[in-house]
């Protein structure tokens, strides 16, 4: 079998490509759009809502007007359960289901592009999206909430006690790394599905409904410890980073839960598609 003079297989599909093609799309666009508009929709939200009087809870929530770092928890709160989930999914279900889709997977292959450095390098800049996705919420929700409200020590949930605003930014690194980790298992599983159909609405809406099944399933107390092997159970875990005695237990076990899940996933991907037909 011969080979073309100058072939070189792992210079086939560059990864500069690959980010500027992903880049141009519209649903990249959008998506970081709505990521940045996001906090400073809950800013204007915060204040034209009706001011609460003297008594205060300690929810999330009500301690969000409290100082930008307060308000950045809160928006990475209420956002990490579905919408980040959602822009993770997207930018990993669709990568390779939308080539299919529109047909150019078998000329991608036949160009030729290896089986496996497709995936790698289509994974690669899928998992570069996602992370900046994730990263550019609460860091767009810190520089909106201490606009808005200023920079000072933040109040711990429920608790009620301060911490010092620079006693908490390093640590607030930490909550941005555990959300980057517990994405992981909505990446690999958007990105395994995508290797399996040609829809890429189907691989984005497969992950995210596998995902919110697991939200149902750790509500369900019956399950006892069984809960705790659910990729959701420690999607909060983050939290304990700004507890007045920074506590790891609970994002060790969510990071190795998490990391476990998506080399098993990816790992099946990998497999599956290198057998694939891709012709029909």
């Amino acid at each position: 079998m011969t080979t073309a003079t100058g072939y070189a297989p792992n210079r086939t599909l560059p990864l500069r490509v690959e980010f500027v093609r992903q880049f141009k799309r519209r649903r990249t666009l959008a998506m970081f759009g709505l990521l940045l508009a996001l906090p400073w929709v809950l800013v204007i939200a915060f204040q034209i809502g009706p001011q609460r009087g003297q008594e205060q809870s300690l929810r999330i929530s009500d301690l969000a007007t409290q100082s930008g770092l307060n308000f950045a928890a809160f928006a990475l709160s209420v956002s990490a359960s579905f919408l980040l989930v959602v822009a993770v999914a997207l930018f990993c279900g669709d990568t390779v289901a939308s080539e299919a889709n529109w047909s150019s997977l078998r000329y991608l292959l036949a160009a030729p592009v290896p089986r496996d450095r497709l995936l790698r390098q289509k994974l690669t800049v899928a998992l570069a999206y996602s992370a900046a996705a994730v990263i550019c919420l609460p860091l767009m929700a810190l520089l909106a909430g201490t606009l808005a409200f200023g920079w000072d020590d933040i109040q711990v949930p429920v608790t009620g006690e301060v911490i010092p605003a620079l006693d908490v930014l390093p640590r607030f690194g930490i909550v941005i790394g555990y959300a980057l980790v517990s994405q992981l298992v909505v990446a690999a599983l958007a990105f395994l599905i995508s290797t399996m159909t040609d829809s890429p609405l189907g691989a984005v809406g497969g992950a995210v409904g596998l995902w919110i099944v697991c939200t149902i399933l750790q509500a369900v107390e019956a399950l006892g410890v069984l809960r705790e092997f659910l990729p959701t159970f420690w999607n909060n875990a983050w939290l304990d980073a700004l507890q007045p005695e920074l506590d790891w237990s609970g994002m060790t076990k969510g990071a190795s839960v998490s990391i476990t899940y998506a080399a098993i996933l990816i790992a099946v991907a990998f497999r599956r598609f290198r057998h694939k037909d891709v012709v029909s």
